[in-house]
């Protein structure tokens, strides 16, 4: 009887590893190649962001501050940008990057330090 239950035992076990190396969502924690770089961060004036080249690849590329206000949108990127911060008061803001379908693709933050 114990026998019945050690094999029991290993052979769920054996089909929880597998399952779980096949598991989409184990997949989709794995890190992405990233599409934009951007410095320095933190920044004081402008800010540099360059975005990965694909010839067919354009992205949309928008800033929000952190309250969720939209303060800057690029309609067609595909090369790199820099951003001039003269008009961004003093904090964090999120960008994302959005493929030609509206999708967002990538998301990050940068801080703006004013003296």
């Amino acid at each position: 009887m114990r026998k019945l239950l050690l094999i029991s035992v290993l052979f769920l076990a054996a089909g929880h590893c597998a399952s779980a190396q096949s598991d989409p969502a184990r997949n989709a924690m794995q890190p992405q190649a990233r599409i934009v770089r951007f410095y320095p961060n933190p920044a004081t004036s402008f800010i540099n962001f360059e975005f990965k080249k694909s010839p067919n690849d354009q992205y949309k590329f928008r800033v929000f501050n952190f309250l969720g206000k939209k303060v800057m949108e690029l309609p067609k990127i595909n090369g790199a940008s820099r951003v001039d911060l003269a008009d961004f008061t003093r904090g964090i803001y999120i960008f994302q990057v959005m493929d030609q379908h509206g999708k967002v693709i990538e998301s990050g933050k940068f801080q703006v330090e004013k003296h």
